[in-house]
């Protein structure tokens, strides 16, 4: 009467005995020393599964898993030479104050450096010129972890005979002083527009146009006035308004 074999794909010797093992995938039993260690791709390096497997059930690991790392672009280079930028902006006269840093550029602004218009004209308190190509159904809804073109809950919006608008809302706006608003729909077009706002209570705020305006109530049924973000002046810390 036959017998199975009791060794399975295993080597047996007398002279040279080794461990049997089982395959994780297949079951067989095999020697241990043939037996092998499963790798396969997650992220961008090969990991171990930990599980023992034969030659036939060997996996070449799978290259859909691994993640594609983008090169540099540009590509870096070996000993860079780049501009000296605190040389280039410092002059040579004497101050008594320390170097002033732009926050947005990193580049240093000594307090002897005047900073001008593009005609040579000295820097204004206050930008002027028409903002170009702001519309209010062009507003970003999003800009990193904030949400703008957020509609404000407006429930008047007065002009006292000056320059000054005052909005007041039913709930609190959320604002704070140089925020930006676009402003339609109201009866006056020369309100209308994107303005930096002075906050003056959690409820209402003021926003300055270009000419004065008559003393009255500027709001209409389609007045809509959204919260926004657009680009400014170097230097500036309001949006321009319209030049007179």
């Amino acid at each position: 009467m036959a017998y199975a074999s009791q060794s399975g794909r295993a080597r047996v010797s007398s002279t040279n005995p080794k461990a049997f093992g089982i395959c994780d995938r297949c079951g067989f039993l095999y020697n241990h020393s043939d037996l092998q260690w499963q790798f396969d791709w997650a992220g961008a390096s090969l990991i171990n599964k930990k599980i023992l497997v034969c030659d036939t059930c060997l996996d070449v690991p799978q290259e859909q898993l691994r993640a594609i790392i983008l090169p540099a672009d540009p590509e870096p280079i070996v000993n860079p030479r780049v501009e000296n930028y605190v040389d280039a902006e410092t002059d040579y006269i004497t101050t008594s104050n320390g170097t002033v840093t732009d926050p947005t550029t990193g580049i240093p602004i000594p307090s002897t450096t005047v900073i001008t218009t593009e005609d040579g004209n000295p820097l204004t308190m206050q930008p002027y010129g028409p903002p170009v190509g702001l519309v209010q159904p062009a507003v970003v809804p999003q800009l990193g972890n904030k949400a703008y073109n957020v509609k404000l809950p407006v429930t008047s919006v007065t002009a006292n005979g000056t320059t000054v608008i005052t909005v007041t809302c039913s709930k609190v706006h959320n604002l704070t002083t140089n925020d930006q608003i676009s402003v339609e729909g109201l009866t006056n077009s020369k309100a209308c527009g994107f303005y930096s706002v002075t906050v003056t209570t959690a409820t209402a705020f003021t926003y300055t146009v270009n000419s004065a305006i008559n003393s009255g109530s500027l709001l209409t049924g389609t007045t809509n006035i959204v919260t926004t973000i657009v680009g400014l002046p170097y230097g500036y810390t309001q949006i321009p308004l319209v030049g007179p």
